[in-house]
């Protein structure tokens, strides 16, 4: 069992993470770039699953948002449940889960997303920061092609072309129960 200050230590790290994500919306959606920076570490990646976000060090992750935000006007990220483990003793890495939504006007149009984040957090001299972070989507549409967009497969209309999105259907424990229940 656990020492009532390893307890304590470990509780506090975990909302030191919840903070840090909890940041990452509001500096977002209320273009704090700069601040933005100060949740990474100095050797940090950040991804998306369809490839097309991918950035190593945090000037070139500071680019990237630049460039995304041209393309964006207002938008509002909230965050629903976070799921933290820490890696051995807790005290240098953790991983996590987070999923979300987030309203958005992209290229003209209102905009509504489902997320999900896959993160790598370490401790620094500074506290917890993202050391990798990847996005994918569920879905990314135009407010108006909200009602059916889980009806099919290509439900990322985030840019010029429809794409397929980047979960449910391509994680292993879905494909897996799709084929137990002969439907794959």
């Amino acid at each position: 069992m656990s020492t009532l200050e390893d307890r304590i230590a470990r509780l506090e790290a975990e909302s030191q993470i919840r903070q840090l994500v909890a940041r990452y919306c509001f500096y977002i959606d209320d273009r704090e770039i700069d601040r933005v920076a100060t949740l990474f570490t100095h050797d940090c990646t950040l991804r998306s699953a369809d490839g097309v976000m991918n950035a190593t060090g945090v000037d070139a992750i500071i680019d990237l948002y630049h460039g995304r935000l041209d393309v964006l006007g207002p938008g509002h990220h909230f965050m629903h449940d976070i799921q933290i483990d820490f890696v051995g003793d807790g005290k240098v890495e953790a991983t996590g889960r987070v999923t979300g939504h987030a309203e958005l006007w992209r290229n003209g149009k209102m905009m509504v997303t489902a997320i999900r984040y896959k993160d790598v957090y370490r401790n620094s001299d500074n506290g917890w920061r993202f050391h990798d972070r990847e996005i994918s989507f569920l879905y990314y549409v135009p407010v108006s092609e909200y009602p059916d967009i889980l009806s099919g497969p290509n439900r990322n209309h985030a840019y010029a072309q429809p794409a397929p999105a980047d979960f449910p259907e391509r994680l292993p424990s879905w494909i897996a129960y799709e084929k137990s229940r002969g439907r794959a």
